[in-house]
């Protein structure tokens, strides 16, 4: 029996060393860095694309900034008698002669900035309607909304600054 447990131990030794020296044959993908992994992560350069010349959106553009200043004039003009008669009735009552003078003028300035808000949306539709047919801005069509938003808001500032100095309903 004193043999064999020393024996015992020699044949299981000997049998772990022979299964470490067995090779596995299986392939297996590598832990290394990929050729696509190698590439980065970094967007794509894009070309900007140039728009070409468009008459017939040059013409309405030209049609749209003729009722932009339009409409910039005959806000000025009103703008301007809506503030004579905020002066007026500053020192009066809600409700009285001057007051209600003073509130139809901000109702005509209330036209006119909605008519430039219309403006705006049917500009912004047509740069809509060019980017669904995947068409480059149109450097004029983008100057001509700036302004005409631009108008807008100073129309809003206006008209906000005015209905501010009046005594309230």
């Amino acid at each position: 029996m004193k043999l064999a447990a020393p024996l015992r131990s020699l044949s299981l030794l000997a049998l772990l060393a022979a299964s470490a020296c067995s090779k596995d044959t299986t392939a297996y993908p590598s832990l290394g860095l990929r050729p696509v992994e190698k590439l980065g992560f970094a967007e794509p350069e894009v070309k900007t694309a140039v728009a070409a010349p468009d008459p017939a959106l040059d013409a309405e553009i030209r049609t749209i900034s003729g009722k932009l200043d339009t409409i910039a004039t005959g806000f000025t003009r009103d703008a301007a008698k809506a503030e004579a008669l905020a002066r007026t009735a500053r020192g009066g009552a809600v409700g009285s002669d001057a007051w209600l003078a003073a509130q139809t003028a901000l109702a005509g300035l209330d036209d006119w900035r909605a008519q430039s808000s219309a403006l705006v949306t049917d500009i912004e539709q047509r740069a809509t309607d060019r980017a669904a047919k995947l068409q480059a801005d149109y450097p004029a069509l983008a100057a001509i909304r700036d302004k005409a938003q631009a108008e807008n808001d100073r129309q809003g500032a206006t008209i906000t600054r005015i209905q501010a100095s009046l005594p309230a309903a």
